[in-house]
This record gives C-alpha cells, sequence and structure tokens, in this order.
C-alpha cells in the first residue's frame, strides 16, 4: 500500500484492504484511526472505514464496497501473502467473497514490480546507506571491552535517528559477544551483555529512510585473536567478492548462492556457513526488513539493474564457539553490481 499510493501508517497489522482496479480506481478500506493517516500521507481519495465491534467481520464491509464498484462475478486478485493477513483473515475474507466473485493468489504481482527499484527508489535507498555507514564507524569505536551491548545500541540509533532515519528501522539487529555473537536473530537480554577482554562482537544492522533499508554486518575482536578467527575472516573476504562478481544482469540468485559455497566449501568450512546468504533489500516495516526470495541454491530469478541485495556471508563453529561474518548491500548495475554499504576488509580488533 505504501508502494502503490504512500499509505505511511503503523497499523499495518489491522484488517483492511486497498482496492487497485484495472482503470487505476483506488479505493481503501480501513479503520477510523487510519483513515485521517491515508488523507494526509496517501494519493486515495476514496477511504471507508469500518468499526470495531464484538463479532464484527470486516470481510463483510468488503464485499459492500467491491459491489459498490460493480465486481459481481469479477476475476479478483488477492494478496495472500501478506503480513497483515492472517489465515483466519483470509478464511473470513474467502468465506465472505464465496459465491461474489473468483479470487486468485497475486501475491507476486506487485512483490515482483518491487524488486527493480526506481531512480527515485534509489536515491532514498542510499539515504539509508549513509545512515547506515554512520552507523558502522559508532559500532566499529564502540566495540570495546567492558562497554555493553546497550550502549552500541544507543549510540548507533542516536546517529540513525539525528541523521533523519526511520524510528526504528525495520527489522532488529542481532548483536552478541562471548557464545552470543553466533546468534544472527535478535535475542531478549542482548543490550545488557558487556564485551570482554578477548572476545568477538557480532554487529548485523542497519538504517531505514521513508521505509527503504540497507544494512551491513561484521564481527569485531578484542584482544588476543584466534587464529581460526583470521582463517574465517579471509574465507568471509574471499566469498563476499566472488558473490559480488556474480551479481550481474542475466545471472540468477542461485549463481551469486553457488559463488559463496564454493568459495567457503574450498576454505574448509563445510557446514559452517548457512543455506542462504543474503536477500532482496527495500520498502518494509517492522518486523523485518528481508524481501523474498533470499539468496539460496538454485533460485533461478534473473538478476536485473535496479534491484537491491543485502549479502552476508556468515559462519558459525558451535563447536569451538566462534563467529565469523561479514555483509554489504549492493545494487545490481547495467555493468555488474555497486556496493552501498562498506564494512572494512581488515579484521576490526580494539
Amino acid at each position: 500500500m505504501y508502494y502503490l499510493t504512500g499509505f505511511d501508517r503503523m497499523g499495518y497489522l489491522s484488517f483492511q484492504v486497498l482496492y487497485l482496479g484495472a482503470d487505476g480506481r483506488l479505493t481503501l478500506l480501513t479503520r477510523p484511526p487510519d483513515a485521517i493517516q491515508a488523507r494526509q500521507t496517501s494519493t486515495i481519495e476514496d477511504i471507508r472505514t469500518w468499526i470495531d465491534r464484538d463479532g464484527v467481520n470486516p470481510a463483510l464491509a468488503i464485499r459492500d464496497m467491491l459491489d459498490s464498484h460493480r465486481l459481481q462475478c469479477k476475476r479478483l486478485g488477492v494478496e495472500y501473502d501478506a503480513v497483515g493477513l492472517s489465515a483466519r483473515r483470509g478464511q473470513m475474507l474467502d468465506e465472505a467473497l464465496d459465491g461474489f466473485c473468483t479470487l486468485v493468489d497475486a501475491s507476486e504481482l506487485i512483490a515482483r514490480i518491487r524488486l527493480l527499484k526506481s531512480p527515485a527508489e534509489q536515491a532514498y535507498i542510499r539515504k539509508s546507506a549513509a545512515l547506515t555507514q554512520a552507523a558502522l564507524a559508532d559500532a566499529i569505536r564502540l566495540s570495546l571491552p567492558g562497554r555493553s551491548l546497550g550502549e552500541i545500541y544507543a549510540a548507533m540509533y542516536a546517529t540513525i535517528m539525528a541523521g533523519g532515519g526511520d524510528v526504528p528501522p525495520s527489522g532488529r539487529w542481532p548483536m552478541g559477544c562471548r557464545e552470543s555473537a553466533q546468534l544472527v536473530r535478535y535475542f531478549t537480554g542482548s543490550p545488557e551483555l558487556r564485551i570482554g577482554l578477548n572476545d568477538q562482537v557480532t554487529n548485523e544492522f542497519g538504517a531505514g529512510y521513508r521505509h527503504y533499508h540497507t544494512a551491513a554486518m561484521f564481527v569485531a575482536l578484542t584482544g588476543k585473536v584466534d587464529p581460526r578467527h583470521r582463517q574465517m575472516f579471509s574465507a568471509c573476504c574471499e566469498a563476499v567478492e566472488a558473490s559480488q562478481a556474480a551479481a550481474r544482469p542475466g545471472k540468477t540468485m542461485g549463481e551469486i548462492y553457488d559463488a559463496y559455497a564454493r568459495v567457503l566449501t574450498h576454505a574448509g568450512f563445510a557446514g559452517k556457513f548457512l543455506a542462504a546468504c543474503g536477500y532482496h533489500i527495500g520498502i518494509a516495516y517492522p518486523p523485518s526488513w528481508v524481501e523474498e526470495p533470499m539468496i539460496y541454491e538454485g533460485n533461478p530469478l534473473v538478476l536485473e539493474p535496479g534491484m537491491v541485495l543485502f549479502m552476508h556471508m556468515i559462519m558459525q563453529d558451535e563447536d569451538a564457539a566462534l563467529a565469523m561474518s561479514l555483509g554489504e548491500t549492493v545494487i545490481v548495475t547495467s555493468k555488474g553490481c555497486e556496493r552501498l554499504t562498506r564494512v572494512p576488509r581488515e579484521l576490526v580488533i580494539n
């Protein structure tokens, strides 16, 4: 809805629907608290509301709205793969429109168009990348023994907010030290952890600007460096270079994965790296900035100029309790790809 109309709100988990006709007509059905939001932020003129009350079925209001457009017996596409359309709500929709019209799954209709970023969108993404780079400098500077991860979070968020970034960005940042550096998902309590004298700190973070996102990832080390960390880092650097070299128009997402897996396997880390090495990134709302599809083995999606990818080389050695990663956001160009976020190609040791 935001991509098509600019409708910008946090009520996206509420039951609501945007109708887009083949003639370009737009009608929004939403809750009253979001109607003002729609009038102020979107291009939608026909805005209708449904009222919360016990036992209400808002899908019936959708039927009335569609009937006003004389859509009975028509064929309508539904974005079933939507965060706000739970399985229960999907059933409500199907039941309310049963016999009224024919519904088909059109989840990919807009999603595939969104993969190609326009020049205007790319400008927002570049602004996001500048904010991510500024936060990267904070992460490097503050990943010191004795610091709490919460202090690092606070400084990075402050930098992004002061630069005009979204509050908050759409993904929770995984950050961990010691054995929790192997965790690549945010976990409760991580801000309270303190970095040790000989430690590893995983930083995966990003910034949103007008809901357009970029990300970066790296591991900072403190004190004495384990030789295995150096070997893992060297392999990550080689893997990201190979993956970025494979990110060219006409290549597939699967070929990027092949380059990544080939390098890390040859370096002796088979079984220590993930089964996906990144994903599309762009417009997002919480809880995630990930755009499908991910970069995995055999993905046939062909790359085109204007696609934006976050590539992450993540290695986890659970037996040795070691972690290493390196991730950057790139945009596919006519000649290859351009790095939008840049992490150091030398180990960060504090």
